[in-house]
C-alpha cells in the first residue's frame, strides 16, 4: 500500500489565517465606533509636554502606515486628500509632531501603498546633523522605501521652530502625504515668550494647493497634453470648502476652526506645503498679525495686516484677540497660478471667540487687502511691503556666525529659468519636437533648469553608494564648458563639491525670460542660511547682468543681523543672495520647492566635504541601483534540470496507481487540521474577536 504523508507545516497557514481574521475583524470593529471627532493625531502623545528648563529629553516613537485612497471616500473620513498616512491602529489623522528640542524622534514607516509605489519622507527644516542618512531624499540620502516594507527614521529634534514633514519622492506630498512638525524649547531659550499667553498644537496651519484628482494624472495631462496645472482650491490642515467652477456650487466639507478667548494672545504657526506656483496671502479680518519667526528662526517682531508665504516657508505670528466676541475669517488667498485671473483658489478658516454663536457655513469672498505687508510677490520692497531680507534677526543669534564675515570662501552663481528645447521627457525630437508645437498653441512645455542644466537623480543614493555612480554622471557649468547647453539638453547630476568649513555664498537668479510671472522658492537641505540681499531688476534679467552688476559694486549685502531661513523666494527678473557656513558634511539637495519644477530638473546637489569626511553608512542600510552581469552568464543545464526535475519539467504530485488521496495518513492529516481549525474558531468566539 502506498502512503503519501503531507508535511505537517501545511496546517500552519490555516491557523494563521484564522488569527488574521480576528485581527482584521477587531480592527473593523474599532473603525465602526469611530467618528469624525476622533481624528486628532497624537494629541495625547507623551512627547507633547511642557518643555521646561529641567525637562529631560525623550525618545518619541511614531508608527506610520502609508496607504493610498481616493479623495473624500469613507476610508479618508471625508478628508480631501489621496494619501492616508496614519498611526498603526487604523485611525486616520492629519499627523502632527510636537516635541522638545533635543528629543529623539523615531518613526517607523510602513509602506502599504498599492501599485508598487515607493516613497521617502523628508523632515523639512531639520538639519540632520550626525543623522544625514535620515534626510529622506530618494536617491540622494537613501533608497526609496519599497512597497510592503518598512523603514525607521531616527534623528534629533533640531533646530527648534515650526517645521513640517512631507514625502520626497515623486508627487506624493501633493496628494496629502505631509504633516506638521513643531520643535519647542525651554522658556529661557524662547525670546518671544512674553508676547503670547498660549502656544497650542491646534493653532498650526498647514496650507496645500489642491486638485480634485490625483496629481500624477494632472502632471501627465499637463506635460504630455494641454491639461491645466492650476490648482482648484486650497486646504487648511486638509480641510476646506471648494467651489465647482462650472456649477458654482460649494461643497459641504468642513473648514478649520481656531478657538480663542477674548483678551488673550496666541502664537500661530503657518506652513506652506504649496505644490505649484501658488504663493498665498494670509490675513485675519479685523486683526493685526505680529510676525515673530520665519522658517523656525526668530526675528524682531513686525506688525502687519497680511503676509505672503511661498512654498516651503513657515511664519509664526502672534494674534491678540482684542475684537468683539464673534467669528472672524482667517483668509488664505492664492496668487499667481492660484490668483483671481486663474482659478482663484482660496480658502478660509474661522477664528471663533469663545461664547460666541458659531456658524461654520458662512462664506465671504476675499476682499482687496490694504495696509502693511511682508514678503512681496515678484515686486521690490516698499515702505508698505517689506521683503524678507529686511527682517532682522535677534542680537543674540549673531554670536559666532562665521557666514557674516566680509567675504565668502566660495561663491556659486545659480541662474534659474525655463528653456525652450527638445526634451525626451515631453518633447522627443523625433516624435513631437518643440518646433512641432508652437508657443501660440499652448501645447508646448518648457524645461525648468539651473545654469541651463537639467538635474537627473542618481541611479544609487549619492550619500551611501557614491562609488556605484559613474563619475561621468556628474556635471556642472564648469565641467560642461564647450557644450551649448542653451540649445541642446544637458542632463546630469548637477553637482558642486564644497570644502567642509567653507563659508558659501549662493547668488540665486531668476532670469524670467519665458514667464515673467513665475517664481522659484528655493529650499536648502541640511542648513539654514542668512539672506543678505534681494531685489527685482526688471521684467527679465540675464545671469551676466547680475554678476556684472555685482562686480561693479552695484549689489550691497546686509551683514547687520540679516534673517536666517532655509527657504526663500527669488523675484522673477531678479536675485536673492544667501550665505551659510558649510559645517554639516553630507549630500544636500538645493531645489525649487514647486513640485513640478523639482521633479523635472530644477535642482542642484551640494556635496559638503570629501568622501573621507562624509558620515559612515549605518550597518545594513538598504542599497539599490543598476545591475548588469560582469560577464556572460553560464547556465548549468544539468543543474537547471535537477532543480526542475529529472527531465527538466516542473514536477507536481498526484496519486499513483493503486493509491488514493484518502489514505490513512491523509485521513489523520485532515482530521488534525479540522480539529485545530475548530478549536481556533472556538477560541475566537470566546475571546469576542468575532
Amino acid at each position: 500500500m502506498y502512503y503519501q504523508v503531507l508535511p505537517v507545516p501545511l496546517a500552519v497557514p490555516l491557523v494563521l489565517l484564522l488569527i488574521q481574521c480576528c485581527v482584521w475583524h477587531a480592527r473593523a470593529k474599532l473603525l465602526h465606533h469611530m467618528s469624525y471627532d476622533d481624528m486628532e493625531d497624537y494629541k495625547d502623545h507623551p512627547c507633547i509636554r511642557p518643555c521646561l528648563d529641567d525637562t529631560e529629553t525623550m525618545v518619541c516613537d511614531y508608527n506610520f502606515l502609508v496607504e493610498r485612497y481616493h479623495t473624500l471616500t469613507r476610508a479618508c473620513w471625508g478628508f480631501p486628500i489621496f494619501y492616508l498616512p496614519r498611526p498603526l491602529g487604523n485611525k486616520p489623522h492629519f499627523l502632527f509632531f510636537k516635541v522638545c528640542e533635543g528629543d529623539t524622534i523615531r518613526v517607523r514607516v510602513h509602506n502599504k501603498m498599492e501599485n508598487a509605489e515607493s516613497m521617502t519622507i523628508h523632515w523639512h527644516g531639520l538639519h540632520q546633523r550626525h543623522s544625514q542618512h535620515m534626510d529622506g531624499v530618494a536617491m540622494v540620502t537613501q533608497c526609496p522605501i519599497p512597497p510592503h516594507t518598512a523603514f525607521t527614521y531616527v534623528f534629533k529634534a533640531n533646530p527648534p521652530g515650526t517645521h513640517f514633514w512631507h514625502a520626497h519622492s515623486g508627487l506624493q506630498r501633493a496628494d496629502g502625504l505631509y504633516g506638521n512638525l513643531v520643535v519647542r524649547r525651554s522658556p529661557k531659550r524662547e525670546p518671544h515668550l512674553k508676547m503670547y499667553d498660549f502656544d497650542l498644537p491646534e493653532h498650526t496651519l498647514n496650507l496645500l494647493d489642491w486638485w480634485g484628482r490625483n496629481v500624477v494624472s494632472s502632471f501627465a495631462d499637463h506635460y504630455h497634453g494641454d491639461g491645466s496645472n492650476k490648482p482648484d482650491s486650497i486646504l487648511i490642515n486638509g480641510k476646506g470648502i471648494s467651489t465647482d467652477k462650472d456649477t458654482q456650487e460649494k461643497t459641504t466639507t468642513p473648514r478649520e476652526v481656531f478657538e480663542v478667548q477674548q483678551g488673550s494672545r496666541y502664537r500661530f504657526r503657518v506652513i506652506s506645503n504649496a505644490v505649484m506656483n501658488c504663493p498665498m496671502k494670509i490675513s485675519i479680518d479685523g486683526h493685526d498679525l505680529e510676525v515673530i519667526a520665519s522658517d523656525g528662526y526668530d526675528v524682531e517682531p513686525l506688525r502687519v495686516q497680511y503676509f505672503n508665504i511661498f512654498a516651503g516657508e513657515r511664519f509664526d505670528f502672534v494674534l491678540l484677540a482684542n475684537q468683539s466676541v464673534g467669528n472672524y475669517l482667517l483668509r488664505v488667498q492664492g496668487e499667481l497660478d492660484c490668483g483671481a485671473n486663474r482659478n482663484n483658489a482660496h480658502q478660509t478658516a474661522i477664528i471663533h471667540y469663545k461664547n460666541s454663536k458659531f456658524d461654520p457655513h458662512f462664506w465671504v469672498d476675499p476682499p482687496y487687502l490694504e495696509g502693511k505687508g511682508l514678503n512681496p510677490i515678484n515686486r521690490r520692497g516698499t515702505d508698505k511691503l517689506m521683503t524678507v531680507n529686511e527682517l532682522r534677526s535677534l542680537p543674540g543669534e549673531m554670536d559666532e556666525d562665521l557666514s557674516l564675515k566680509p567675504y565668502p570662501d566660495r561663491s556659486i552663481v545659480l541662474a534659474m529659468d525655463f528653456s525652450m528645447m527638445n526634451n525626451p521627457r515631453f518633447h522627443d525630437q523625433l516624435l513631437y519636437s518643440v518646433q512641432d508645437f508652437p508657443m501660440s498653441g499652448g501645447k508646448n512645455r518648457q524645461t525648468p533648469q539651473i545654469n541651463d542644466i537639467t538635474f537627473a537623480f542618481p541611479s544609487s543614493p549619492a550619500l551611501t553608494q557614491l562609488t556605484d555612480i559613474p563619475k561621468t554622471a556628474f556635471c556642472n557649468r564648469e565641467s560642461l564648458q564647450g557644450k551649448n547647453c542653451s540649445a541642446e539638453l544637458c542632463e546630469c547630476i548637477h553637482h558642486y563639491r564644497i570644502d567642509l568649513g567653507d563659508v558659501v555664498e549662493l547668488i540665486l537668479i531668476d532670469q524670467g525670460h519665458i514667464w515673467d510671472v513665475a517664481n522659484h522658492p528655493t529650499h536648502l537641505h541640511g542648513y539654514g542660511f542668512r539672506v543678505l540681499a534681494m531685489d527685482k531688476l526688471g521684467k527679465f534679467v540675464d545671469r551676466d547682468d547680475v554678476t556684472s552688476l555685482d562686480q561693479r559694486g552695484g549689489i550691497s549685502r546686509n551683514r547687520y543681523r540679516p534673517p536666517k531661513k532655509d527657504t526663500v523666494t527669488i523675484p522673477d527678473g531678479g536675485y536673492t543672495i544667501v550665505r551659510f557656513h558649510a559645517d554639516n558634511p553630507g549630500m544636500w539637495l538645493l531645489h525649487c520647492h514647486l513640485e513640478y519644477h523639482a521633479e523635472i530638473g530644477m535642482a542642484v546637489l551640494l556635496q559638503v566635504g570629501d568622501t573621507s569626511q562624509l558620515p559612515p553608512t549605518p550597518r545594513q542600510f538598504p542599497t539599490c541601483g543598476n545591475w548588469q552581469p560582469e560577464e556572460e552568464l553560464d547556465w548549468d543545464e544539468e543543474q537547471h534540470k535537477l532543480l526542475l526535475g529529472g527531465d527538466g519539467e516542473i514536477q507536481s504530485w498526484e496519486p499513483t496507481d493503486g493509491a488514493s488521496s484518502f489514505t490513512r495518513a491523509g485521513f489523520y492529516y485532515r482530521m488534525g487540521v479540522t480539529v485545530v481549525g475548530l478549536v481556533t474558531v472556538k477560541l475566537l468566539l470566546v475571546s469576542d474577536c468575532w
